[in-house]
């Protein structure tokens, strides 16, 4: 019997692709730091986490017909709005500087977990070939 793939990498696959969101998310409040009324926003990782690997602290929801979105996918396409230390006058709430913070640390974790899944991959390779 064969574990699944995602079984194989742990949390991490999930993971990466939310990485990938947050930096996305955090590269646009970046990009429009200078456009007045730009409102900064950002993912909710560990909620939208919990909710791809199943351990959602709500209800489960169910997709009784075909054809519905999977509820497991909107966790990480709703935005939160950050709270502005210090908003410009023209209701720009981008901080720069804590941006940029942001998406330095979301590239190590990015990199921390792609890291894993290589060395599993590599770990593996080793056990086929002897």
């Amino acid at each position: 019997m064969s574990a699944p793939i995602d079984n194989l990498f742990g949390i991490h696959t999930r993971a990466l692709g939310l990485w990938q969101r947050r930096s996305e998310v955090l590269a646009g409040n970046l990009a429009n730091a200078d456009t007045p009324g730009y409102q900064a926003r950002d993912l909710d990782f560990r909620a939208a986490l919990m909710q791809a690997s199943g351990q959602s602290e709500g209800l489960a929801l169910s997709t009784p017909t075909p054809g519905q979105i999977a509820p497991s996918t909107q966790v990480a396409d709703k935005l939160m709005w950050r709270n502005p230390t210090q908003p410009s006058m023209d209701g720009n709430t981008v901080d720069e500087q804590v941006e940029q913070a942001d998406f330095a640390a979301n590239g190590v974790h990015y990199q921390a977990s792609l890291a894993f899944i290589t060395a599993q991959i590599r770990m593996l390779r080793t056990a086929i070939t002897g």
